[in-house]
């Protein structure tokens, strides 16, 4: 698939299945998230790789996260968290390893590459024939999720990619680009 394509029909489906990209293929999509922009080549990038029942052990973590921002959240809110990880075969966390003090490039250009990582791993899973949901929330801003993962609190989690076969893709919506695109001529 060339690249105006996969820019112009990847979406986010609703369910993944298995299969998910594995071996030389995954390490093929991962390798394009280390073709981000990078300002000062500072491979702010973290890749964690979360696959068969290493999923489970993350929902359980979720579902911990929870209890402990939520202490009276009701036990099915917990299973539902708990299951989370196993709405598709695969996980890529994307985290900003940043360097808070550095003299030149600041946090935010940081994590815009780490998101622009993430962006290049959707995009290859779709041009590989693959779904990818980018998923947030709660969880990506808590400390003590983040340090599960050997990131300082000051780091931040980009997003948590589910990755897997599409079962029923939605179709590409249609774009406008003129409610967001003007012409500037000066100030």
């Amino acid at each position: 698939m060339d690249a105006m394509t996969a820019l112009n029909t990847r979406v986010t489906p609703a369910r993944l299945v298995d299969p998910a990209p594995a071996g030389a293929e995954l390490d093929e999509i991962l390798a394009t998230a280390l073709r981000a922009p990078d300002h000062g080549k500072l491979k702010p990038w973290r890749l964690f790789v979360i696959a068969g029942d290493a999923r489970a052990r993350l929902g359980a973590l979720m579902a911990d996260n929870l209890r402990a921002r939520e202490p009276d959240a009701p036990a099915p809110l917990l299973e539902r968290e708990a299951e989370k990880p196993l709405r598709a075969p695969l996980i890529v966390v994307v985290a900003a390893k940043v360097q808070a003090d550095h003299p030149k490039i600041p946090v935010v250009e940081q994590v815009l590459s780490a998101g622009c990582a993430a962006q290049n791993i959707q995009l290859a899973a779709h041009a590989k024939g693959y779904g990818c949901m980018w998923k947030t929330g709660p969880i990506a801003r808590d400390a003590a999720f983040k340090s599960a993962f050997g990131l300082a609190e000051t780091d931040e989690l980009v997003g948590l990619l589910y990755i897997g076969t599409t079962d029923a893709a939605p179709a590409p919506r249609q774009v406008d680009t003129a409610p967001f695109v003007s012409a500037w001529t000066g100030a």
